[in-house]
């Protein structure tokens, strides 16, 4: 199977383009203390469905070692108290400045056609921005990018140009072709059945 990754970025913080606010409540707040097993239950839960493995044989220690990296954060959409999804921000000290990727951005299943990602991308991004300032031993941010690939949710790459990023590099590489693995081995979450029951 052939699998193309695009790399979009933003270089100056003005390029952000917000989406309008969901109709329904949507709280973003950082999640400060760092705790490998929220981080590996937001990693499943959101990527599951989309074929994300590569951190899913990390132990604790992995994770606990990944999450306390310095300039990294990660930011959690909560609906109605329940989480929706989430933003991860990754630094990157380079020439002159900070990069930040976005490194893992989605929602839950139950959150999806809500109205939910876009905010979320828009708070992640002016996170990505601001990170510098709550990281007081890192130059300003002077670039903010992610990737995305055609394994990915099919509205993902439109959000994300929706709110000013620009897609600067594609690559494609043969992937074996594999079931998603969801967010527990054989779990497929019906998202219409669950947008029902709210």
């Amino acid at each position: 199977m052939l699998v193309t990754t695009t790399y979009l970025e933003q270089t100056a913080p003005d390029q952000l383009r917000p989406a309008v606010e969901p109709a329904e409540p949507l709280q973003v707040v950082r999640a400060e203390v760092p705790s490998p097993e929220f981080s590996r239950f937001l990693y499943t839960a959101v990527g599951g469905p989309w074929s994300w493995t590569d951190k899913l044989g990390f132990t604790w220690n992995d994770w606990l070692i990944h999450i306390t990296q310095e300039g990294r954060e990660t930011w959690v959409a909560h609906h109605r108290g329940t989480p929706a999804g989430y933003a991860e921000l990754q630094a990157c000290p380079s020439d002159g400045g900070t990069e930040v990727e976005i490194e893992s951005f989605g929602l839950l299943p139950h959150a999806i056609g809500r109205g939910f990602g876009g905010h979320l991308l828009t708070r992640a991004l002016t996170e990505a921005w601001r990170l510098h300032e709550r990281w007081p031993t890192l130059p300003p941010v002077t670039r903010v990018w992610l990737h995305t690939c055609t394994l990915d949710g099919p509205h993902a790459r439109r959000n994300y140009e929706r709110r000013g990023l620009v897609a600067y590099d594609t690559r494609t590489h043969e992937q074996v072709d594999a079931a998603p693995p969801g967010p527990w081995p054989g779990a497929q979450a019906d998202t219409a059945a669950l947008r029902d029951q709210r």
